[in-house]
């Protein structure tokens, strides 16, 4: 397998691939989804009507190697959209190796394209390989979530 990684937005024929890379994410997170919120996130994630909601894979050697997903929405306290970076996840195989750091470069530079010049996302405080990465890149908030129950 080649060493070199590209990163690119994601395509139809990567829907096998995609699934499995998500699924292993979401298994991080110890959560799961249905079928539907798989075929229904896909299909957004691929459709070109849906300008709000894209995704990036990274590739290495043809196959899939890592993910995001990032949702663009309105702000009430600026003009402009921000960014919502929402899923991030790198096959074990590659961490360490910058494919993270190129996902989340492909989504800054996907916002700064669209004039959306704030990109945020959130991940648990035991995520403590990860946050190495997000210390490095962005700036930590003070902010709590809060979930309805």
């Amino acid at each position: 397998m080649s060493d070199h990684v590209t990163i690119r937005p994601i395509e139809p024929a990567d829907k096998a691939q995609w699934h499995a890379l998500w699924t292993a994410y979401l298994e991080f997170y110890e959560s799961s989804v249905s079928d539907a919120v798989y075929e229904a996130t896909f299909e957004r994630l691929c459709s070109h009507k849906r300008q709000n909601q894209k995704a990036f894979v990274a590739v290495q050697g043809g196959d899939l190697v890592g993910l995001v997903h990032y949702i663009y929405h309105p702000h009430n306290w600026r003009l402009e959209d921000v960014c919502y970076l929402q899923d991030l996840y790198a096959d074990p195989a590659v961490r360490g190796t910058g494919v993270g750091r190129k996902l989340i470069e492909a989504v800054y530079a996907a916002a700064d394209t669209d004039g959306c010049p704030s990109v945020y996302w959130l991940t648990q405080d035991f995520n403590k390989e990860a946050r190495k990465l997000y210390d490095r890149i962005a700036t930590l908030t003070p902010f709590i979530k809060y979930a309805r129950s």
